[in-house]
């Protein structure tokens, strides 16, 4: 996860595609909202790796997760 940093003095610490200032979840709200990985490409000048990358990342902090479940009242 080499191509994502994240530097208090870049876009207010979020996780960004490494040298740029295109944050991790614009890449996967657009991804979310049905742009093919082209036209993020071409959108932000990233390329597939980047997006991937961002995937990656994404993944990786969802598998940390703890779910708890909630007390149902009877």
């Amino acid at each position: 996860m080499g191509r994502i940093e994240i530097d208090l003095k870049v876009m207010h610490g979020k996780p960004v595609i490494k040298g740029t200032r295109i944050p991790a979840d614009v890449i996967l709200g657009s991804l979310a909202g049905g742009m093919t990985y082209e036209e993020i490409e071409k959108e932000y000048g990233v390329t597939k790796k980047d997006i991937l990358a961002v995937i990656e990342y994404a993944a990786s902090i969802i598998s940390h997760e703890k779910v708890k479940p909630l007390k149902m009242k009877a």
